[in-house]
């Protein structure tokens, strides 16, 4: 999913704790390390990679600054953290006012050891402030909740029907949440455990959305060695993609980003460079974002004609957003001719370039259709690609 919101939404990470729960061991939670990031390093490159995202606030406790330059790379959306409170309330007071005069229509409201949100996760609280002044993700409960007594034994089952557990980002309106912070604070109202409370209690509309149930919140010693586990596995994806164009009158065809004279020419919207095309629907398929077509219509006039470069810059742009790193391509060119052997090194070359890889990680390789066909009539030419991607990775290692 993708938001049509322009990109004036700030965002707070809520940072100041000290993570008792989780132990001792390793400092506070939120700078822990999770792979070759902190906790905090993660949840913040979730927002800095979001297009409708403008500024990301940090709000850390006073006696972390040495701790946040050590954990957290820069970015230019992420603004110099500021102090936090003794609650979680006034740290996140404490955000809203080091925003006050920066315009924002919408913010969002996130713990920092919720380091798993998804971009869809932020579309959705952002699509739901479009007529609404507050938003609340979270999951319905599926377990039978019980209430305990003061003896100690079960004193109740509780319905769950209507139960529904909050998770972050909170979205909210900037200047309805900011009132409804101002007046809790003036009103002595000082226990409210989240923002949505907060909005709640100030007579706000919360609309519910779906959560994630990767969404987590790193809590406990458990949470931390479950994820520990749970990342020794790496994410790899292996995205598939197909293209064919017809060949008809013409003295050239693009292929893998390379001109090369021929006697007849590729038909196609755009350049209809099939190996191009095919390597950018393989990138996409990583990490289920479509295809070609959906994100370049052939029915748009802006694509006559177009270098099919751009196609893939965009999706390797994608991917990377998505928190990806890209480990291999792959294409085959399946025609009677042009001979592809003698251009094959340019067009690994090209593809390195424009996806910004090692040309190592790069294959291109050709095989013809036996005259069997359309592609053995030379009618047209096919390209199959897959792309190899890692996910949550900041290197090649």
């Amino acid at each position: 999913m993708s938001t049509s919101i322009s990109p004036n939404t700030a965002v707070i990470i809520v940072a100041a704790g000290r993570g008792e729960r989780a132990g001792a061991e390793g400092g506070p939670k939120q700078y822990r390390k999770l792979g070759t990031e902190t906790v905090l390093q993660k949840t913040i490159r979730a927002f800095t990679q979001h297009d409708a995202i403008a500024c990301v606030q940090v709000v850390i406790h006073a006696d972390d600054h040495a701790l946040y330059a050590a954990s957290v790379a820069p970015s230019p959306k992420l603004l110099a953290p500021v102090n936090g409170g003794a609650t979680r309330q006034a740290s996140v007071m404490a955000g809203l006012k080091a925003l006050e005069n920066n315009g924002h229509d919408f913010v969002l409201i996130h713990d920092a050891a919720r380091p798993f949100v998804e971009a869809d996760l932020i579309d959705r609280v952002l699509h739901g402030l479009e007529t609404h002044p507050s938003v609340l993700p979270g999951l319905s409960v599926v377990d039978t909740v019980k209430r305990v007594g003061s003896d100690g034994m079960i004193g109740q089952t509780v319905p769950r029907e209507d139960l529904f557990a909050a998770q972050t980002p909170q979205g909210f309106h900037f200047n309805s949440i900011f009132e409804a912070h101002q007046k809790a604070s003036h009103s002595g109202q000082s226990d409210l455990t989240d923002d949505s409370s907060v909005a709640e209690w100030a007579g706000l509309k919360v609309l519910p959305v779906a959560g994630c149930a990767s969404n987590i919140k790193l809590t406990t010693p458990e949470d931390f060695k479950g994820i520990s586990n749970r990342m020794s596995i790496p994410d790899i994806r292996v995205g598939h993609g197909y293209d064919t164009h017809q060949l008809v009158v013409g003295d050239h065809v693009w292929l893998c980003g390379v001109r090369i004279p021929h006697t007849a020419a590729l038909s196609g919207h755009s350049d209809a460079d099939v190996g191009l095309h095919a390597l950018t629907d393989a990138l996409l398929a990583s990490i289920a974002d479509g295809d070609i077509g959906s994100h370049f219509p052939p029915t748009d006039p802006k694509w006559k004609g177009a270098r099919s470069d751009q196609f893939l810059e965009y999706a390797v742009d994608r991917v990377r957003k998505a928190g990806g790193t890209i480990t291999h391509m792959d294409v085959t060119l399946i025609c009677e001719a042009p001979k592809i052997g003698p251009h094959r090194d340019k067009m690994r070359q090209t593809i390195a370039k424009i996806a910004d890889v090692e040309i190592g990680r790069v294959a291109v390789k050709a095989t013809t259709n036996e005259r069997i066909g359309f592609i053995g009539r030379e009618e047209g030419i096919v390209a199959t690609a897959t792309a190899t991607v890692v996910m949550g990775s900041s290197s090649y290692d």
